[in-house]
């Protein structure tokens, strides 16, 4: 059996679809990164190799062992949405979002090719034998794997919530994905 810690990089205030760009994150609340560190096994941490991801994983890691960062738990690829805001006009753009699976951004990548990416990069997570695992990374990388623990649709998994600096807990046992916690701010 293994635990999975996801934690959603720190806040980036953007107002927009932030997929690839490599913006940092807000970690100026040092009692909220307290708090989280403190929640958190003792565990190994592995994050995304976006900045965001990568300052919130060194923010929270104190004595526990770090893996190298990993593309394949980066977030959503919105292509040619990246750094949009959401256009009520864009008949493409809302249907991404309202019947998400195989519909795809210009030059990025469809929720189905999401979810495909970063259950692979855990599934090999989950063949080294782990307990536990603390992974940092994106609001689409979690719910991708929310979705897989629920056994859901696209659509319903997107009525979720992943907050900045919270933590889904997900176990995964012989047979079974169970989630444990979502969205929790220590």
């Amino acid at each position: 059996m293994t635990r999975l810690w996801f934690v959603r990089h720190g806040p980036t205030h953007a107002k927009f679809m932030v997929g690839w760009s490599d913006i940092p994150a807000d970690l100026s609340d040092r009692a909220a990164i307290e708090r989280l560190a403190r929640y958190l096994p003792n565990a190994p941490v592995v994050s995304s190799d976006l900045i965001r991801a990568v300052a919130t994983a060194d923010a929270i890691q104190e004595i526990r062992p770090r893996l190298e960062h990993d593309p394949a738990l980066r977030e959503i690829n919105f292509g040619d949405w990246e750094m949009r805001t959401f256009d009520q006009d864009d008949v493409h753009l809302r249907a991404y979002w309202e019947t998400p699976g195989d519909i795809a951004p210009p030059n990025g990548e469809s929720w189905n090719a999401t979810s495909k990416r970063v259950s692979t990069a855990v599934d090999n997570y989950l063949a080294q034998g782990f307990s536990d695992l603390i992974l940092v990374g994106h609001f689409g990388m979690i719910l991708t794997q929310v979705q897989r623990a629920l056994g859901i649709s696209a659509y319903e998994t997107f009525a979720h919530r992943i907050s900045n600096l919270s933590v889904t807990q997900i176990t995964v046992g012989p047979d079974r994905w169970t989630l444990e916690t979502i969205d929790h701010n220590p």
